[in-house]
């Protein structure tokens, strides 16, 4: 009897045990629906601004240099001063061709005396014609002697080819120096040429005579307006990028970095979406959209950027259902349930 009573107690234990043990888990339903925020595709009107970087340039620029080789005997460098064009700046020790030039001025001066004595005997048939052509052509010679020496004379000198702001002085009184010494910098600052590149994808964005925004980085965040001038005709076949240069009249640094920024010439009714409803692939991106309350994960193609949107190209059409938020728990074909719907012109911006 007693085992009849334990047998019974176990098998009533048992039975209350399976009566209250907890339910097994639903299984996961691949079916289930996915709930997630969406937007509609809209055209938005987008005033499109790229940022590129460019530097400061003097319009005129050169580095001084003697044409010949010399003992410095003159120099004036009024560093960072203004200079006019024609300013002596500079000159070598020319002792040796001043000589040279005196003599040749002598023997110019005879020439002539001949010539002239010649030119009469001529007309009585003192001599004939070949002893006065001699005559003449040793003048000649006296006269091309006394240009060349003269120019070797003006080598000497070193003269501003141009007003501008003269630069720091290189060299010292009594030097000797060669055509490779620099002996200054002279550069023209009143116009100033700002120099930058883009890639060719914007080329539209470039245009002569078009303004263009600079700022520098300076603490005082300045910001100047500069006129483009010119647009090199060729791309760069290493970088794929277009080179212009703009104009600008005010006052900064040559060789200053600043900040350009040029806006498209037509504003082009465009597709913007938040930057972060892009899935990267390895090749391409990815949206997802909701087709028939479908989600459809589709590639498409991007354009111009913002800080926080994007511009599709192509891919997505105005009126699509884009799925703005919960896109990373979507898969292909997946049932979409949508929890909230956003406005795309207040959030792709």
């Amino acid at each position: 009897m007693r085992k009849v009573s334990i047998l019974a107690m176990a098998c009533t234990i048992i039975a209350f045990g399976c009566k209250n043990k907890p339910k097994a888990f639903d299984k996961f339903n691949a079916n289930a629906p996915v709930t997630v925020d969406i937007a509609i595709a809209a055209n938005q009107l987008v005033d499109k601004v790229v940022e590129v970087n460019g530097s400061v340039a003097a319009t005129d620029f050169v580095e001084l240099h003697p044409e010949t080789n010399g003992r410095v005997v003159f120099l004036q460098i009024p560093e960072g001063k203004t200079v006019q064009a024609g300013t002596v700046l500079a000159k070598l020790n020319d002792a040796d061709l001043q000589a040279q030039i005196e003599k040749i001025k002598v023997q110019l001066e005879l020439a002539n005396i001949n010539e002239k004595r010649n030119l009469q005997l001529l007309k009585v048939q003192g001599i004939n014609q070949s002893d006065y052509d001699v005559s003449i052509q040793q003048v000649k010679s006296a006269k091309a002697d006394l240009a060349y020496t003269q120019s070797l004379i003006d080598k000497t000198i070193v003269k501003a080819p141009f007003t501008g702001q003269i630069g720091l002085r290189q060299i010292s009184l009594g030097a000797f120096i060669n055509t490779a010494t620099t002996i200054a910098t002279l550069q023209k600052i009143d116009h100033l040429n700002i120099d930058f590149t883009l890639p060719e994808m914007y080329g539209n964005y470039v245009k002569v005579g078009k303004k263009v925004k600079l700022e520098g980085i300076s603490e005082s965040n300045q910001q100047f307006t500069a006129t483009i001038t010119a647009i090199e005709p060729q791309i760069i076949a290493t970088t794929r990028n277009i080179k212009v240069r703009a104009t600008l009249q005010g006052k900064m640094l040559p060789g200053a970095y600043v900040k350009v920024y040029l806006s498209d010439n037509v504003q082009k009714p465009s597709i913007l979406v938040p930057a972060n409803v892009l899935i990267p692939e390895s090749k391409n991106k990815q949206i997802v959209l909701v087709k028939n309350g479908i989600a459809a994960l589709v590639e498409v193609e991007t354009g111009y950027r913002t800080a926080t949107s994007v511009e599709i190209t192509k891919g997505v059409n105005v009126g699509d259902t884009i799925v703005v938020a919960g896109m990373l728990f979507v898969r292909d074909g997946n049932k979409i349930k949508v929890g909230k719907t956003h406005s795309i012109l207040a959030i792709a911006k």
